[in-house]
């Protein structure tokens, strides 16, 4: 997948984050704010925090739902909690809108503990930009 569009998927899953008051603590592709740590061994792409509460949030194509060694990353992200308080993390995972009802399905065969930690997110496929609508409007 070319840089800019997981670039891109980054970015919505940041402007998520802050839509529901997440401040962004490091994230891939940033200028300024520095590449997070990996969570056990698993990649993230950003970890944000709201007061004491943190989130994490990773993307995921459509080839990736159908991985099965995506069970036990999720398992072990959504099942995190912070280091001295012991709160549960949130796991956001972006995936493309089109595959939405693929990601439930998914998650929904975890565990009940993981499946409340975990939040998705309708992220752009790639495919479309964000002046479509614009377009679409003054075209019809």
């Amino acid at each position: 997948m070319p840089e800019n569009i997981k670039q891109k998927k980054v970015d919505d899953l940041v402007n998520h984050f802050w839509k529901h008051g997440y401040l962004t603590l490091s994230r891939k592709f940033g200028t300024y704010l520095p590449t997070p740590n990996n969570i056990g061994k698993y990649e993230v792409d950003v970890i944000g925090k709201f007061k004491k509460k943190y989130a994490v949030g990773i993307t995921l194509s459509e080839n990736d739902l159908d991985d099965p060694k995506l069970y036990s990353k999720l398992e072990f992200l959504a099942t995190r909690q912070s280091k001295y308080s012991s709160t549960k993390i949130t796991l956001f995972v972006g995936v493309p809108k089109s595959s939405l009802s693929k990601a439930k399905l998914f998650i929904s065969n975890l565990t009940t503990a993981a499946q409340k930690n975990i939040k998705i997110v309708g992220i752009a496929d790639g495919k479309e930009s964000n002046w479509g609508w614009i377009l679409n409007y003054w075209l019809f």
